[in-house]
Formats: C-alpha cells, structure tokens, sequence
C-alpha cells in the first residue's frame, strides 16, 4: 500500500509543516548561528518533524511498517548522492592541496576587476554549469575558488557564493546534459528540446535582469584603497609562496569539465578528478604535502578522507587553505538522510499527497493552475527535501489538468523547472541548499536574497501566466 491511498485530512498534513517551521524560526530569532541544538539543530529539527508526523500517522491507522519501509525507500534513494558527495569532498579536499583550487584564486585576483567581479563570477558559473550540466559540480569546483576571491575582495560571501548559485542553476534547467532538464519533459511527455527552446521564454529574461543587478551591485562596491589593493596583492604573493602556480594545474579541471560534457557518470568524473589532483599534487605540490605529513602518499589520503589545514598567516584564506576531505561532508550528509527521513514520513502517511490534491482542487483558473503546480513544487522542496521529488510529485498530479484546460504539456514542464528546480537551493534544508552550503561554506540565509536567478525565475513564470504570454494552447 502507498502513501496515497491513506485519506489523511489537509489540516493533519500541516501540521508537521507548521511545527517545522515554527521550530526553524524559534531557532532563528532566538539563538545565535542556529546553535540551539549545536551544529546539528536543523538535523534534529527535522528529525522531531519526522517523529510528529508519525504519530500522526499512527493515529490516522497507518501501519508503522510502511511508514519505515517508505522512509528506508527514501534513503536507498539516495545512496548514489550520498556517494556523490563523499566524492566531492574528496575532490574540494585534494584540488585546494594540488594548488587548482588557490591558482584560481591566484590568477582570479590578478585577471578581475572588484566592480566587474559579481557580473564575471555569474557568467563563469553560468558557462561551467551550462558545460556540466551540473550545479554540484559548478559550486565544488570554480564556485569554492571564487568565493574565496571575493572575500579576498572584501566581498560579502554571500553575494559571491548568490552570484555562483544563480549561474550554477541556469545550467542546471537549460543544459541537455542536466538531470532535471531531463526529467522534467519526461514526466510531462514533452520532447526535451522543445522543452529547452520554450524555457527560453522565462529564463533569458530572468537571467538579464539577473545580471544587470550584479553589474548594479557590483558598481556600488567600495572601491578598494592603497591599503586594501596592498592587500590584494600580499595575499596573491602568499599564494604564490605557499604553492606552485602554473596555468598546467588547470589541466585536471578542464579534464573534469570535458569529460562531464561527453556524459560520463559523475562518480567517474569525480574519481577522475580526484585521482588527477592527487598526481598534481606529488608533481608540483611536494612542500605542502610535507607540510602536512612526513609521507606524500599519507598526505594525500588526509585530503581525500579528512580535513587537510595549511598553515597561513593571513585569515582571508583560512578558509581556502582549510577542509575539505570526505569528513567535511558529513554534515550535509547527515542533514540529507535527515530530511529524506521526514519526507518518507509524510510520503507514508499520505501527507504529500492530500497536499498537492488540494492545490489542485483550487485551480480554478489557468493562472491558479500555474500558480498551484509552482506552490505544489516549492512545498515538497520543504516538505520532502527533495529537487527531483518537486518535479515527479506535482508533474504526475498536474498533467491531467493542464490537458483538460487544452495547455501544452511544455507549459508544465516549463512550470517545474522554473519551480521545482531551482528553489530548491534556497532551503536550508533541502538537499541542494545543505549541498551548497556544505561545499561554498555560506549559508542559505546569507546568500538567499543575491541568488536572484533562484527566486526571481518562480515570479517571472507566474507572471507569463497572469498576462497569458507565451503560454502555448494544444491545437486540434
């Protein structure tokens, strides 16, 4: 038996959606740097969620072992991802003690103007995205590197780290490579190309006015004085130190990036990655390595499995010379089994479910359809934690009803994408604003009013429907 066959009402549905949040804004405006429960008071949050909903459950005669058979379902669900990002700290952890991640910074510093440094970092997330398919890829690779030369800058990291999101989304809903521009017109029946060409419509405009807000913002920036440019360049000449710098380091990441637009299974490309840097790291790292261990070899497996700290005296870089290995991601790994715990839990009971029915009970209009599948995807993002989830869910429960009102299927799909796809980086809890966090080192709460692509993208979709502007009817 599924979760949607247990009648479960809307109003008990809520209710571990609200608790939820309540326990998430308590947190917020009363404890400093969400330590109410310590590092992990989002995960036990979420996991007393879990525990109400349950109940809840119960109550309503759902068997507990459906309940923890759809929620072990949700975890195997996840395994891969969860291999995924034990690769990518691997991959942050030996790429910063080869010397790619800090000649990115070296070079970045040199090559980049303060005033166009917004404007620039969003094109190159954009390109490496579009490249990759990939926003993991674009944050775990050039985005930790430019993060770290804004804050070089003085930049506030979450500007920077909203800038490489919003790039990094782009790619993730335009590129023929991404796996939700490729599940959503296959939920939907929608040719995928067509799909691409119809989200033209919404996300170029998005994405200009996207960038014209960087070039604002980058403009106001304060221009930085002797003093600071001074320390600008100490900080490139203390990379340069503590490294070998040569544009030959870039070969590994050029490697990654190609070999992830031939369509290689991510977890190859990461191992490739990682395997590259780490022969980098023996050709042309060999004093950081001895740093960090009498033997080369040992040190290499450090940065791969657990935190590698470069010493330095300059606390700009702390960070950049710090982490990575696949211990900084467990952090996000626990949060992401937390969350698909929950998600499980509300799957099971039928919460989900009820939810989304009565969204579409209340479309009565096409904008309220329009509007309805948008709020449908942004509550299981909350809800289920889930990117791919806040496709499949509402694409299945809609499809129906945008065929009855003669809209053409790339209207949905276009709805999810816009929707399901990239809000879902701008939750604290959802895998892919835990993923972002994990590896930029910037919270959500930080970088959520500059990821400009990311909330501005559901607005514009809805505003074509209110205006009934590109809105593409099935012809008979």
């Amino acid at each position: 038996m599924s979760g949607k066959d247990y009648k479960i009402s809307v109003y008990k549905s809520l209710i571990p959606v609200i608790f939820l949040t309540f326990l998430l804004l308590f947190n917020i405006l009363f404890f400093e740097n969400n330590d109410w429960f310590g590092d992990y008071t989002f995960h036990y949050i979420i996991l007393l969620s879990a525990f109400l909903s349950l109940l809840i459950g119960i109550t309503e005669k759902v068997k507990f072992s459906k309940i923890i058979y759809t929620v072990l379902k949700n975890i195997k669900n996840i395994l891969t991802p969860i291999i995924i990002l034990f690769l990518v700290g691997a991959l942050a952890g030996t790429w910063k003690v080869s010397g790619i991640i800090p000649a990115m910074v070296y070079y970045g510093l040199d090559l980049v103007s303060l005033k166009a440094f917004l404007p620039i970092t969003l094109v190159v997330s954009t390109l490496v995205s579009l490249t990759t398919g990939s926003s993991y890829t674009t944050s775990a690779t050039v985005g930790i590197a430019l993060v770290a030369v804004g804050i070089a800058f003085s930049i506030p990291a979450g500007m920077t780290a909203g800038a490489v999101i919003s790039g990094a989304y782009f790619g993730d809903k335009m590129s023929p490579l991404s796996d939700t521009t490729n599940l959503a017109p296959a939920i939907t029946e929608t040719d995928l190309y067509t799909h691409i060409r119809y989200m033209t419509y919404t996300t170029f405009p998005t994405f200009i006015i996207t960038f014209v807000c960087f070039i604002i913002i980058g403009f106001n920036l304060k221009t930085p004085n002797s003093n600071e440019l001074n320390d600008i360049s100490t900080l490139s000449t203390t990379i340069l130190n503590d490294f070998h710098i040569s544009p030959i380091l870039f070969i590994v990441p050029f490697l990654v990036i190609f070999l992830a637009f031939l369509k290689f299974r991510p977890i190859i490309v990461l191992l490739i990655g990682i395997i590259g840097a780490s022969i980098t790291a023996l050709l042309f790292q060999n004093d950081i390595l001895q740093s960090l261990n009498e033997s080369n070899y040992i040190s290499i497996v450090q940065s791969i499995f657990t935190d590698s700290v470069i010493q330095t005296e300059d606390p700009r870089i702390e960070r950049l010379y710090a982490g990575g290995g696949m211990k900084g991601m467990l952090w996000t790994i626990y949060l992401t089994i937390a969350a698909m715990i929950f998600g499980g839990c509300m799957d099971a009971i039928g919460a989900l479910n009820s939810l989304t029915k009565s969204l579409l009970s209340k479309a009565k209009s096409n904008f309220k359809l329009f509007l309805s599948t948008a709020a449908s995807c942004l509550g299981v993002n909350i809800i289920a934690s889930d990117q791919y989830l806040a496709i499949v869910i509402p694409g299945k429960m809609f499809k129906k009803a945008f065929e009855k009102r003669n809209l053409n299927s790339e209207n949905l799909s276009r709805t999810l994408e816009d929707t399901g796809t990239v809000t879902s980086a701008l939750i604290p809890w959802n895998t892919c604003g835990a993923y972002h966090y994990g590896v930029l080192g910037v919270s959500v709460f930080d970088y959520f009013i500059y990821a400009i692509f990311n909330w501005l993208s559901p607005i514009t979709t809805l505003l074509y429907a209110a205006l009934d502007v590109k809105i593409k009817k099935i012809k008979f």
